[in-house]
């Protein structure tokens, strides 16, 4: 926890925040629309998958925290079996080799409870979808910190402060710089430095290094 305990910028003022803030809601809005009306078809056959596949909704629900410290209800493809959540802290006792990178990544690679639709919207990010909805409700940028759950607050430490001054994204720095291969604090460490390097050019080659990162699906799981 060194890397969060170090940073101490409750009062800095990003340069996503002055003067970037309108364009981003605009360029967002634009944006997630395109996507929206280019993938659509794209929607309904993955939900048709989803819920061909095994019992439950198509649509997974689950409470982020979003800019100033709100929470909203991030939306993704079900990749798991119904009643997931409930099943970790067993798998955990039983298999305690998965324990320590559950404590690492906030992940589990060999994940017991993902169907079988649900391991190839993973590997190609299809899953992430549903969240151009949040996009065009405010909720998250297409660019920027990746939403985290209440139960990660205390994990960010003083981190925290600056993730919240900003809207969460569908994708950022860590997401293009090695997935789920980072840790959790070398996650945090590029949420940071997302923070102060922003400008309209970071976001863009963002999204273009994504575009490639999804195709090769490398660090996705």
């Amino acid at each position: 926890m060194d890397i969060m305990q170090s940073i101490q910028s409750q009062n800095y003022i990003f340069p996503v925040e002055s003067g970037g803030d309108v364009f981003r809601r605009t360029f967002d809005f634009l944006l997630a629309s395109l996507a929206l009306l280019l993938f659509w078809p794209v929607l309904l056959l993955t939900a048709g998958a989803v819920v061909l596949d095994s019992p439950g909704a198509c649509l997974y629900r689950q409470v982020r925290v979003g800019r100033a410290g709100k929470n909203f209800m991030l939306l993704k493809f079900r990749t798991m079996q119904t009643g997931a959540e409930s099943q970790l802290e067993g798998i955990l006792l039983e298999r305690p080799e998965l324990l320590q990178d559950w404590e690492k990544y906030q992940k589990l690679k060999d994940d017991p409870r993902l169907t079988r639709v649900g391991r190839v919207l993973r590997r190609f990010s299809l899953d992430e979808l549903p969240q151009i909805f949040n996009v065009l409700r405010g909720e998250m940028s297409l660019v920027g910190p990746r939403p985290i759950l209440p139960s990660q607050r205390d994990e960010y430490g003083p981190a925290f402060a600056r993730y919240i001054r900003v809207r969460p994204g569908i994708t950022g720095l860590w997401q293009v710089s090695g997935r789920n291969l980072l840790t959790f604090v070398e996650r945090v460490r590029m949420d940071n430095d997302y923070l102060d390097r922003w400008s309209p050019v970071l976001d863009f080659t963002v999204l273009a290094r994504t575009l490639w990162v999804v195709i090769k699906g490398q660090g996705a799981y």
